[in-house]
């Protein structure tokens, strides 16, 4: 059913990161009613030779019109070879005619002199910008602009709608329009940044890393039957929750990124929630000797309220980005939260009926026969345990001094969308870019687009003042009209930095642009900016500010969820505090690998790659959930050995020694599966996938079995302390189903 309504709705994805509210959309709304000929995006094809040689020989400059021509002829994209040249064809036939009406013997000088007139204003321009419009047929074609040194044409068009909104195929029809004609006369056709629309596919790294889960799985649970059962339930949860949200979107657009978001999430907790299940009903099997029906009903009773309460957990924490209010990280965050409450679905229904079709074959004779008088706790996991335990204060602040040391690159962090500059070298987006910033300057590859409004018509006088207002702002290269409203109330005007889109000072140019006034006066409305990089800039600093928020209410949510859990004052407050160790370390990671170049080399990433503003909000939201669940499912048995009668000590070394091996598989497995993102040519989904995997790694295996246990040694009895009166009005929970597991076995 599913796949009939996705087969009839079709699958539209956008890369639209756009934020509504911002001011870039604000004056993106303004021009769709106003002058909805300049809301749509801009496109480029930068030309070379590949010998280096001048791009304007008679049949180079053929073959440039012929690119030209056909990707004119593509339906997305605005105008014409004729509408571009036609004012100067209406202006040499005026001359032409004033020249025939003169004597015949001054005609020949006067278009001589028209001549030179035309090249000292094509000298002029170059001298002023470094590029000039090609010159075809002896009349100037502006959307064409030839490089000073002539190695480089800059072929720009107009589209009649933003890219990011665009799908695949049509961005992919104009691009293949242009390159039909690559390697024509020795030319390099190389399409502009903005027209690469980047599709995610699953590839040779993703599949790597389900391979090592499934390893891992077969490791963990001692057999090959047992091992694929979370696998499969992993691959059916992400099918089902990912088809769920493609068929509720009912031909809309959906980002990209959600989907690859909801993959990630839904493969990695769908893996481990049935893990938990299935390794439950095992040690029941090998350790209390019940009948495989038996023990998955008590597995899926005792493991599977675990699973409930982490799923619950990883929702809430996703569920709670709509706090922040921003509609795109809404809808990831509920497309990730909808994938994760159907791999909790599975866990229950699908896993407990394959766990019937296998039955006793879950476990082998060989195990179930050693399984009762083995050692129940692993031995590794015991001395490892042992020595935090007796090295405690060693354990806690040499453990917080490596977690601080990862989390300092923090303090540099820079959010900003990746440009064609931080590709890999040998992509065509990074030689297009190189090309473009090379020949034409950096800010040719981030231009903006600058509005003014008055409540009367602008007059001529009036734009020409505006027009050198913009030039004049320190930082604007050039500055044109490019369009105004029927009743010339509103203007556009194409401004093009002297700087790159992911510079520094370009976001600041954005800024004082939008400080300058429309008449000069100070007092009267002020420009409003748009564009890609313009809206780039502006989800930037919307992340960064809503990030703080959500910190906080992660912080609320997480001593709230915790005190309910373990009925501890003290608890809640360590496993939030070494959260936030995490995500920092986390984020100090990726910005030492990304935008300072550590090990770049191994993960193809080019130094000076900012990280992008969604990452450091949604790798926060996820990490916490997984957080929780490790900790919940840690410190839960911690608590039930306490409150059997152990010392507060001994109970973190039972507690660890029987739930640590677990962890440790579920950790490696849910890193893994995001490890396999990492090696994305799109560099969004890159980051995330380190992020997520250097994120369960630290949190898992440096704060979850390092830190907290060595502060729950040290802190004894008051791990576990909460006022009488707190205690009578907190329910006992019991998320891992304790209780259950004491039962007696029903008699055969």
């Amino acid at each position: 059913m599913l796949g009939t309504v996705i087969a009839v709705g079709g699958v539209q994805l956008t890369s639209n990161l756009s934020i509504d509210g911002t001011p870039s959309q604000e004056v993106l709304d303004t021009l769709a009613d106003e002058l909805p000929d300049a809301t749509g995006g801009q496109g480029t094809f930068v030309i070379t030779t590949e010998d280096g040689s001048s791009v304007i020989e008679p049949e180079r400059v053929e073959v440039i019109m012929d690119v030209v021509e056909s990707v004119y002829a593509t339906e997305h994209v605005n105008g014409s070879v004729e509408e571009a040249q036609q004012p100067f064809i209406e202006q040499f036939d005026a001359l032409t005619a004033q020249a025939a009406a003169l004597p015949a013997a001054e005609q020949a000088a006067f278009m001589a002199q028209l001549q030179q007139q035309a090249d000292a204003q094509i000298q002029q321009q170059i001298d002023d910008y470094g590029f000039a419009p090609l010159i075809v047929d002896g009349l100037p074609f502006p959307p064409v602009l030839i490089s000073e040194d002539e190695r480089a044409a800059l072929f720009q068009f107009a589209l009649d709608q933003q890219v990011q909104p665009m799908g695949a195929a049509d961005l992919e029809e104009i691009i293949e329009a242009g390159e039909a004609l690559d390697g024509e006369a020795g030319l390099t056709v190389l399409p502009g940044e903005s027209l690469k629309f980047p599709v995610p596919a699953l590839g040779v790294g993703e599949i790597v890393g389900v391979l090592i889960a499934a390893v891992v799985l077969v490791l963990a649970l001692g057999s090959l039957v047992a091992g694929t059962l979370p696998l499969v339930t992993g691959i059916v949860s992400v099918g089902v929750g990912v088809g769920i949200a493609i068929a509720s979107a009912a031909g809309e657009p959906i980002n990209l990124i959600t989907p690859i978001l909801a993959v990630m999430i839904g493969l990695a907790v769908g893996i481990d929630y049935s893990l938990f299940i299935v390794n439950r009903q095992r040690n029941l099997i090998r350790v209390q000797q019940l009948p495989a029906p038996e023990a998955a009903g008590r597995a899926v009773g005792s493991a599977g309220s675990s699973v409930v309460f982490a799923g619950l957990t990883v929702i809430v924490a996703l569920v709670g980005l709509a706090a922040v209010g921003v509609s795109m990280l809404t809808a990831m965050a509920l497309v990730a939260a909808g994938t994760v409450a159907v791999a909790v679905l599975v866990a229950l229904t699908l896993l407990p009926a394959l766990l019937g079709l296998v039955g006793e074959r879950v476990v082998s004779v060989k195990a179930r026969a050693t399984g009762a008088t083995a050692e129940q706790h692993h031995r590794i996991a015991r001395g490892w345990s042992g020595f935090i335990v007796r090295r405690r204060w060693l354990v806690l602040l040499g453990t917080a001094v490596i977690v601080v040391l990862a989390a300092l690159p923090t303090t540099g962090m820079t959010l900003g969308m990746p440009t064609g500059g931080s590709a890999s070298p040998d992509s065509s987006a990074r030689q297009s870019y190189d090309a473009v910033g090379e020949s034409f300057g950096a800010g040719f590859n981030g231009p903006l687009i600058a509005v003014a409004e008055t409540g009367s018509e602008f007059d001529e006088e009036q734009i020409t003042g505006i027009t050198e207002r913009i030039s004049d702002v320190d930082g604007v290269r050039m500055a044109q009209v490019i369009g105004a409203s029927d009743d010339d109330g509103t203007v556009a005007f194409l401004v093009i930095p002297e700087t790159g889109p992911g510079d520094e000072r370009t976001a600041h140019l954005v800024h004082e642009l939008r400080e300058t006034t429309v008449n000069g006066s100070g007092d009267e409305q002020t420009l409003g900016v748009t564009g890609l990089t313009a809206v780039m800039i502006d989800m930037t600093e919307k992340m960064a500010e809503v990030f703080p928020i959500y910190i906080a209410i992660i912080v609320i949510l997480s001593m709230i969820i915790l005190l309910f859990a373990f009925r501890s004052v003290l608890l809640p407050i360590l496993a939030t505090g070494g959260f936030v160790l995490s995500i920092l370390a986390t984020l100090g990671l990726t910005t030492l690998v990304f935008q300072d170049g550590w090990l770049g080399g191994l993960f193809n990433v080019e130094p000076g790659t900012p990280l992008v503003p969604v990452i450091p909000i949604i790798g926060t939201g996820i990490m916490y959930g997984l957080a929780m669940d490790y900790q919940v499912f840690l410190s839960s048995s911690m608590r039930d050995h306490f409150l059997r009668g152990e010392s507060p000590r001994r109970a973190v070394i039972s507690g660890f020694s029987a739930t640590s091996r677990v962890v440790v598989a579920a950790a490696i497995i849910m890193a893994s599966v995001f490890a396999g993102f990492i090696f994305s040519p799109e560099t969004m989904i890159a980051q995330i996938g380190f992020t997520l995997a250097v994120g369960v790694l630290i949190d898992a295996f440096l704060v979850r079995m390092t830190l907290i246990p060595a502060a729950f040694a040290i802190l004894g009895r008051a791990t576990w302390w909460a006022p009488r009166w707190l205690q009578r009005i907190l329910p006992d929970l019991d998320i891992e189903g304790h209780k259950l597991e004491q039962e007696p076995a029903t008699q055969s």
